[in-house]
């Protein structure tokens, strides 16, 4: 007679089910474990490629945009103020004094030793800054600048007059010592972005004039010239009110740094400022664009090299900025031929993305320099693009 089923013995796993089942697991384990590490992978590498991308834009907009307003001095083209005899515009600076205040040379660049087209480019995992010479010579202003200046990468120098002006609604004091009224409810356009201006430029369609003001009332809209530490010189243009047009002078350095404390390279720029009847300084540097390692410029010239003749409105040649200073003499006649600029700029990602990109053999090259880059898992690449010069075009 058979037990009843409740008195009946209950039987377990052996050891060999057990030893089975884990193993079952273990493999599953293993599967997703290789499915979270392959999406993992690609999240990252998504990432590192969307905030390369991202930068780049960035990076080139804010390029593009200054490299496009250098030598905008009012209404008329800056090689029409050049090619006039006498040349119609002015600066109450000195002529031998900081190289911020050379608006004669409304762009000017500085290539780094050993990177001109063809010359390869070893990076290191950390950007080495400041041992590295340029051609021309950096001027000691800027080096002392740009302490955190990134070793093999170019820097560009550039003045202008903002896009924005207020039409000057009256002129007050003496010809040589003019004071500016404007609508004071356009003072926000003066500023564009500066607390306290002081370096300003005044047009119309015939000459122009950069000054530094010796006092500015925003609420009172107006902008006296009069002694001051960076004017040499008194105006000598006259400027009649309803005609002519009061912008605020830039002057800005735009190079590749490295922060130490993030450990990220930045494209920075540097403002050159001076407050109404103050020194001029050079405030302190702006990290623009992070994942910007290295910028390389190429700057194309006019067919016509004659510190005397107009420009051919042809512009046939390039080169790196030590072409450009040896190409004519003086040198700043060189820099005012130059009608359109080359830029490379190589990204990185901030953070590791992918091992494959770090092992890739595919070799990244700017405007003719290649690069070689550390195995360190970050995504890198690199954008170019021509900007012409719009105020160089001559015939514009």
């Amino acid at each position: 007679m058979r037990p009843p089923a409740f008195q009946r013995t209950s039987v377990g796993l052996s050891l060999v089910e057990l030893m089975i089942a884990m193993v079952i697991g273990l493999v599953l384990l293993l599967g997703l474990m290789q499915v979270f590490a392959a999406s993992r992978t690609a999240s990252r590498l998504s990432e590192g490629l969307a905030r390369v991308q991202e930068n780049g834009r960035f990076a080139m907009d804010f390029l593009q945009r200054d490299l496009r307003m250098a030598g905008h001095f009012g209404c008329v083209n800056d090689q029409s103020h050049n090619t006039r005899n006498p040349g119609s515009l002015h600066t109450t600076f000195a002529a031998a004094g900081h190289p911020a205040l050379d608006f004669a040379q409304s762009i000017q660049g500085f290539e780094a030793i050993d990177t001109k087209p063809g010359d390869p480019l070893t990076l290191t995992a950390t950007p080495t800054t400041g041992s590295v010479d340029y051609s021309p010579a950096l001027p000691s202003e800027y080096a002392d600048a740009l302490t955190n200046r990134v070793d093999g990468s170019d820097i560009v120098a550039l003045r202008f007059l903002v896009p924005d002006g207020v039409p000057v609604t009256a002129i007050t004091g003496t010809d040589d010592k003019p004071g500016f009224s404007f609508d004071s409810t356009r003072w926000a356009v003066l500023q564009s972005g500066v607390k306290e201006p002081g370096l300003f430029g005044v047009a119309d369609c015939t000459s122009a004039t950069l000054f530094q003001a010796s006092a500015v009332s925003g609420t009172g809209g107006s902008v006296t010239f009069n002694t001051a530490p960076n004017n040499t010189t008194s105006f000598t243009s006259i400027y009649t009110a309803g005609q002519a047009v009061l912008y605020r002078a830039e002057s800005v350095v735009y190079y590749i740094g490295y922060d130490a404390t993030t450990r990220q390279s930045s494209l920075y720029r540097v403002r050159f400022s001076a407050k109404p009847g103050a020194a001029l300084v050079a405030e302190a540097p702006e990290a623009l664009v992070e994942g910007v390692r290295n910028m390389q410029l190429l700057y194309g010239q006019d067919h016509s090299l004659s510190a005397t003749a107009a420009p051919s409105g042809f512009i046939d040649r390039q080169g790196t900025a030590a072409d450009v200073q040896d190409s004519l003499a003086p040198a700043d006649a060189a820099w005012r031929r130059v009608g359109a600029v080359q830029l490379g700029l190589l990204l990185e990602s901030p953070d590791p993305s992918a091992a494959a990109q770090a092992t890739a053999d595919a070799a990244l090259t700017a405007v003719g320099v290649t690069f070689t880059t550390p195995r360190d898992g970050r995504f890198r690449t690199v954008y170019q693009t021509t900007i012409a010069v719009r105020n160089r075009l001559y015939g514009n």
